[in-house]
């Protein structure tokens, strides 16, 4: 029989894990309720991995760039199925053997096979996956050595693999949320570019044929329209050109700090981004720090990772301050970019020990704050651009039916 692993928890609600060989799944759960264990999930080595989708799609897929890349959602359940598998007393080397079993994209197989390849000829884990630094980030690789060093691998891992799902369902609610409104502005300006390339025209041939003197609106209108035609491919090509050479000065390290400098002076995107980027700074320090990374080192990974060129030299000066001897507090407590709420909590964590816990918190309340902002966002977004539309709308037949009112009154 296949060794079977499961995940149940205690009468105190604490999780537990751990294989068994040589069993079937109703003498498992009986020996595990005989414990007074309440079972929360069984799997065997081949189910280990068949809840994402990529391993039962077709093998052909792993072959497409398209499918082959090696996504965000391939790290958080390889670092979830590791971290299962060393609490059940399955060394890294055969962890990452049998998961290797169950992925199917080429790019990332071959990535864990030279991780196993790597362990077998003695690097430690940290080692072999900074081998591969494209896919494995700062955050992985310290992570990691911290865990082999004070011999918690399993903790450690589980307590990344908790990051890394909490950002994943962060960011699906995320995008959720901006789907609606994205639709809604997509499917508007598609109608308008209707009206004004198929509709307008129609109109302003009928009223050619008439010797009529046109409102300002129509003539407007029908100028616009008439540019549009003419002009549409140029117009699309100038826009499209424009996007590539404006995201190309944005990759740069200028372009980039001039972008965040220009969106950090708009109030609503200010108020949004500086929430996202709190609450991933958050996250990455409780979680480093509760894993045992000194604080330099936490602050030098968040420097990193972090997704703003700004905030970026802001962590840069905070922790040349530590280095100097100085609390994380008071380098914080030089930017306005960290508001006295968490500059305040971290103070009070340092002073009690709890930093990884008042860190905790900070993320839970940005985490909510950004939830709240994109609920609030969504329900005036969909308004202002309904009676936007309304409002281009309304003038769009206005300049078509004041001169059919006109010419109703000259044949009357």
């Amino acid at each position: 029989m296949a060794r079977i692993f499961y995940i149940a928890k205690n009468k105190d609600g604490k999780k537990v894990q751990g294989s068994e060989d040589n069993t079937s799944v109703d003498e498992l759960v009986s020996r595990l309720q005989a414990k007074n264990l309440i079972v929360v999930k069984i799997f065997s080595e081949e189910q280990l991995g068949s809840s994402s989708w990529r391993s039962k799609a077709p093998s052909f897929l792993g072959k497409l760039s398209l499918f082959d890349k090696i996504k965000t959602s391939d790290l958080t359940l390889f670092c979830r199925q590791l971290a299962v598998l060393l609490a059940a007393g399955v060394t890294i080397i055969k962890s990452v053997e049998i998961i290797s079993q169950q992925v199917k994209k080429d790019s990332f197989l071959k990535v864990l096979r030279d991780l196993k390849v790597s362990m077998e000829r003695g690097l430690s884990f940290h080692e072999a996956l900074a081998k591969h630094r494209k896919v494995f980030n700062e955050l992985w690789i310290n992570l990691v050595h911290s865990g082999e060093a004070s011999g918690n691998l399993a903790v450690v891992l589980d307590r990344l693999a908790r990051f890394l799902e909490r950002n994943e369902e962060y960011k699906r609610k995320v995008t959720s949320a901006l789907i609606y409104p994205a639709i809604l502005l997509i499917v508007g300006m598609g109608a308008l570019f209707f009206l004004t390339i198929k509709i307008i025209p129609t109109f302003g041939e009928l009223f050619a044929g008439f010797d009529i003197e046109l409102p300002l609106l129509t003539l407007l209108l029908l100028k616009f329209s008439y540019f549009l035609r003419k002009f549409a491919l140029v117009v699309l090509a100038a826009m499209v050109i424009f996007g590539y050479l404006l995201k190309k000065y944005i990759q740069t390290e200028n372009g980039r700090r001039q972008a965040e400098i220009v969106g950090f002076k708009i109030p609503m995107y200010n108020e949004f981004a500086r929430g996202l980027i709190l609450e991933r700074f958050s996250a990455e320090m409780s979680t480093l720090v509760e894993s045992g990374v000194p604080i330099l080192y936490a602050l030098e990974i968040t420097e990193q990772s972090v997704d703003s060129k700004i905030v970026g030299e802001y962590i840069h000066q905070i922790k040349e301050d530590v280095r100097q001897g100085k609390s994380l507090k008071e380098g914080m407590a030089r930017f306005e970019f960290f508001d006295p709420m968490i500059v305040q909590m971290v103070s009070i964590g340092e002073e009690i020990g709890e930093l990884p816990q008042m860190l905790k918190r900070v993320h839970d309340f940005y985490q909510e704050y950004v939830e709240t902002f994109l609920v609030r966002f969504t329900l005036i977004f969909e308004p202002v651009i309904l009676i936007f539309m309304g409002l281009v709308i309304g003038l769009m037949i206005g300049g078509i039916f004041l001169p059919i009112f006109k010419i109703s009154q000259i044949a009357g």
